[in-house]
C-alpha cells in the first residue's frame, strides 16, 4: 500500500532539522555535575554490553546484578542487520516464539511463560503496548530480564521483561545511513543522525526508515514507515531534561498459522513455510499507527542523592483482518482441519481498535552509611492508566461455506459485512509504592531487599456496555537477594521473589473472550553465577524454579476436538530450568557468543488426570544458540560470522484439545551465515553486509503456541539479505 505524502513529508521534515540543528551555538556553561548525557549501550567497543538498567531502576554492571539478563546491542544490531525484535531474541536460548505470525507483533515467551502484551514490553522502563509491532531503529539496546520482576514492574507475567532503551543524543556529530534488499525483493533504508549544540546544552538523534515489505510468504506484502526524535537540554549543571517521540505506520497482509488433519489431529505434512492462507481477493491487511512521547527529567540534589520524574504515553490505532481458516464444518470440528486439508474459511475483522497506556514513576535515589553498612537506596511512586477501545470481531463465512485447502488454495466468495462499533472494553488503573535498598555489608557481601505494593482498579465491558468485570486487587511483592563477590570479577547469588500475574485472557470461541481474569501471585527462587574470565569474556549460569497458578481451557465433553470447553484454573505450572551465556573475545579475530537453556515445564496439583504432570505446550526441553563472528588476519577489513541455533522437540497442546491432545513437534537445527566488508568509497566509511538465514532451507514448526486457540507457524525458509551502510 502507498503511504500517504504527508507521512513522507514529515520523516523529511525531521531529517532535515536535525541537520540544521547542528550548528546552532549556545553559551558556555559551567563544569558538568551530571553523569554523562549520552546514553549509550554500556557496552565495550566490541559491542558487548557491561550495564543494563532492566535488573533494578538505574544502570548498573551486569557482574553485580542478582538476576538473569541478556543484552543485545545497537552494534551487534546492526552488524546483524536486526530489523525486528524476533530476529534479536533468536540469539537468547530462554527466549521462545509465542506465535509469531509473519505481518503481526512480535510475542514471546520467556522460561517458557507467555509474556503479557500490555506489561511485560517496556520501553525505558515505561510499559508500551505490543499488539503492534516495536520498531527497532531507535533503540540503543534491547534488554532481556529473564524471571519475575515484580519488584521493578509490579503487574507482569512470570517468564520476564523486554526492555527497549531509547537512543540518545550523540557527542560527536552521526551521520549514517543503511539501504538493505532481502527475500522476494523487500527493500529497506534508514538514516541516524545525532549531534549537539557547540556548548554540550542541548542535543538531538533522529531516526527514520521506510520498508516496501515483500515477504518470502508469496502475498504478504505490505509497507512500513517511521520516524522518531530524542532531544536532551542541560537546564543546569544538575538538571537534564529528556524528550523522545516517535511514530510508525506500518500495513501488511498476515500470515496465519496451521491446525491438526482430522479427528485423529495429525500435524499437516507437505506443506512451506512459504504458504499463505490469508490469500483471497478480498483479503485486508493489518493496518498499525502507533504514537510514543516519552519525558524524564532529572535533578541531583547533591553528590549522593538524585531524583527522576519519568512519563510515557503509547497510542495504537489498529484496523485488524484475516482470511482465517479454522475448523472443518465438514466433519464437526471446531478446531482442527479436516483430513484432507479443507478448512472453515472466515472474513475475520475488526476497524478502528484504539488502545493506549500512559505510565508515570517518580524515584529518590541515594547512597549513605550507618556504621559500616553502605547503602544504596531507591524509592518511588508509579502510575498506569490503560484504556482499550475495540469492536467484537466479525466471524463471516464464505458464501455457501465452502471450504479453503491448505494444499490448493482455492479462492472463496464473501459477502463482505461492515465492521461491528467500537466501544470501550476495559479500563485499567495501577499505583504502586516501592523501596529497595542495596547493602554493603562489607567488600564481599551484599543485599538487596525491596518491597513494592501495587494496587490495581480494572473494569471490563462487553460490547453493549455491560459490565463483565469489577478488578479491585491489591498486593504486597517482597524480594531479597544475597550477592557473594569474593573476586572483583565473580559473584554468586541466590534470590527470592514474587510477582503479580496480570490474570489470563480467555480465549476464542469462549464466553467473555478477550476478558482477563483477576491478578495472582507468582513464586520464583534463583541462584547464581556470574564472571568476567577475561576483561573481554564474561559467562554466567542460573538455576531457577517458578511457580504460578495455572490456567487452561477444560474440554466439556470426551470429544475434545468437538467440544466448547470452559477456562479454568487448577494447581500450578512449575517451571525448573538450568540457563548458561558466555560471550565475548576469544582471540584478537574470534568473537564468540553462547547460550543454552535446559527447562522442564509441567502442570502440578490440578486434580485433572489428561493434564497432571505433563509437559507444558510450546516449550523445549532444551535450547541453544551459538553465535561466531571471525576477522580474517590477513584482510581484517572482511568478517565472517554464522549462527547455529537448535531445539529439542516441543508439546503441541492447543487450548481447546489440552485435555485430550498431547503432540509431539519435532526438533530442529538451523544455519545461518553472514559476513561483512568494511572500506572507504569517497572518503565515507562504507559497510557491506551479506546474510544467509536457513542456508539449508530446513522447514520447521518454529511456533507450537496456544494463542488465539493454538496454532503451527512454520519456521522462515531460506532468506538472503544485502546491505550498505555508510557513515557521512
Amino acid at each position: 500500500m502507498s503511504v500517504p505524502h504527508s507521512r513522507r513529508s514529515l520523516i523529511a521534515l525531521a531529517v532535515a532539522q536535525a541537520c540544521a540543528f547542528a550548528p546552532v551555538a549556545m553559551a558556555e556553561t559551567s563544569e558538568n555535575v551530571l553523569p554523562e548525557v549520552v546514553v549509550t549501550s554500556g557496552s565495550a567497543p566490541d559491542g558487548i554490553a557491561r550495564n543494563a538498567s532492566v535488573g533494578g531502576f538505574s544502570d548498573t554492571p551486569l557482574l553485580q546484578t542478582p538476576a538473569s539478563i541478556s543484552v543485545i546491542t545497537a552494534e551487534q544490531m546492526q552488524e546483524r542487520s536486526i530489523r525486528t525484535a524476533t530476529d534479536a531474541v533468536k540469539y537468547d536460548a530462554s527466549v521462545q516464539n509465542s506465535y509469531n505470525a509473519v505481518g503481526l507483533s512480535d510475542w514471546f515467551a520467556i522460561r517458557g511463560f507467555t509474556l503479557d502484551m500490555g506489561s511485560n514490553y517496556r520501553k525505558d522502563g515505561m510499559v508500551i503496548l505490543a499488539h503492534s509491532a516495536i520498531p527497532m531503529e531507535n533503540k540503543e539496546r534491547l534488554e532481556i530480564l529473564k524471571g519475575l520482576a515484580g519488584m521493578q514492574a509490579g503487574i507482569a507475567s512470570a517468564g520476564g521483561i523486554l526492555n527497549y532503551v531509547t537512543k540518545r543524543p550523540t557527542d560527536t556529530p552521526l551521520r549514517s545511513a543503511t539501504f538493505e534488499v532481502r527475500e522476494r525483493g523487500t527493500v529497506y533504508s534508514a538514516i541516524d543522525l545525532g549531534g549537539r549544540s557547540d556548548d554540550k546544552r542541548f542535543g538531538y538523534r533522529i531516526n527514520a526508515a521506510a520498508e516496501d515489505i515483500k515477504s518470502y510468504v508469496k502475498g504478504s506484502n505490505g509497507d512500513r514507515r517511521f520516524v522518531s526524535g530524542s532531544f536532551d537540554w542541560r537546564i543546569s549543571p544538575r538538571a537534564l531534561l529528556q524528550v523522545d517521540m516517535d511514530y510508525q505506520h506500518k500495513s501488511q497482509l498476515t500470515v496465519p498459522g496451521f491446525q491438526l488433519l482430522g479427528p485423529e489431529q495429525r500435524i499437516p505434512t507437505g506443506v512451506s513455510g512459504k504458504t499463505m492462507l490469508n490469500n483471497q481477493t478480498w483479503s485486508l491487511p493489518v493496518t498499525d499507527d502507533t504514537n510514543n512521547l516519552g519525558v524524564k527529567f532529572e535533578y541531583e540534589l547533591n553528590d549522593n542523592w538524585r531524583t527522576t520524574l519519568q512519563a510515557n504515553k503509547f497510542e495504537l490505532r489498529r484496523d485488524d483482518a484475516v482470511a482465517l481458516a479454522s475448523g472443518c464444518p465438514a466433519q464437526l470440528l471446531n478446531f482442527g482441519y479436516c483430513s484432507n486439508g479443507d478448512f472453515g474459511l472466515y472474513d475475520l475483522r475488526r476497524e478502528n481498535d484504539k488502545r493506549s497506556v500512559m505510565t508515570t514513576q517518580a524515584l529518590l535515589q541515594g547512597k549513605f552509611a550507618t556504621g559500616s553498612v553502605k547503602h544504596d537506596l531507591t524509592t518511588g511512586v508509579s502510575t498506569l492508566n490503560r484504556r482499550d477501545n475495540y469492536a467484537d470481531y466479525l466471524f463471516t463465512p464464505t458464501v455457501g461455506g465452502l471450504p479453503g485447502n491448505i494444499y490448493t488454495l482455492p479462492q472463496r466468495a464473501l459477502t463482505q459485512e461492515q465492521a461491528l462499533p467500537v466501544a470501550l472494553r476495559r479500563k485499567d488503573d495501577e499505583q504502586s509504592f516501592f523501596v529497595q535498598d542495596v547493602m554493603a555489608l562489607n567488600e564481599q557481601f551484599k543485599v538487596h531487599a525491596g518491597v513494592r505494593y501495587t494496587k490495581l482498579k480494572r473494569v471490563q465491558f462487553a460490547a453493549d456496555g455491560s459490565n463483565i468485570r469489577n478488578t479491585d486487587s491489591d498486593f504486597v511483592l517482597p524480594n531479597v537477594a544475597l550477592v557473594y563477590s569474593p573476586k572483583a570479577n565473580l559473584s554468586f547469588y541466590a534470590s527470592y521473589a514474587q510477582g503479580m500475574e496480570p490474570g489470563g485472557e480467555i480465549p476464542s470461541g469462549l464466553p467473555n473472550s478477550e476478558s482477563v481474569l483477576d491478578p495472582y501471585k507468582s513464586k520464583q527462587i534463583e541462584v547464581g553465577v556470574k564472571a568476567d574470565i577475561t576483561p573481554d569474556v564474561s559467562v554466567s549460569a542460573a538455576l531457577f524454579q517458578i511457580k504460578r497458578r495455572n490456567e487452561y481451557v477444560k474440554a466439556s465433553s470426551s470429544d475434545a476436538t468437538a467440544g466448547v470447553g470452559a477456562y479454568v484454573a487448577a494447581g500450578e505450572q512449575v517451571n525448573r530450568g538450568l540457563e548458561f551465556a558466555a560471550q565475548g573475545r576469544v582471540t584478537r579475530d574470534l568473537m564468540l557468543g553462547a547460550s543454552f537453556t535446559a527447562m522442564e515445564a509441567k502442570a502440578v496439583g490440578t486434580g485433572d488426570p489428561d493434564i497432571e504432570g505433563k509437559r507444558v505446550g510450546n516449550v523445549p526441553k532444551f535450547k541453544s544458540a551459538v553465535y561466531v563472528d571471525y576477522a580474517l588476519p590477513q584482510m581484517p577489513a572482511v568478517k565472517l560470522n554464522a549462527t547455529w541455533i537448535y531445539s529439542t522437540s516441543k508439546i503441541f497442546a492447543p487450548n481447546s484439545q489440552i485435555a485430550s491432545l498431547n503432540k509431539s513437534v519435532d526438533g530442529y537445527h538451523v544455519l545461518n551465515i553472514g559476513a561483512r566488508y568494511a572500506t572507504k568509497i569517497s572518503g565515507k566509511t562504507t559497510t557491506f553486509r551479506f546474510g544467509i538465514d536457513n542456508v539449508f532451507d530446513k522447514f520447521y514448526w518454529g511456533d507450537a503456541a496456544n494463542a488465539f486457540g493454538g496454532y503451527l507457524i512454520p519456521g522462515a525458509p531460506r532468506l538472503a539479505r544485502l546491505s550498505v551502510q555508510v557513515d557521512f
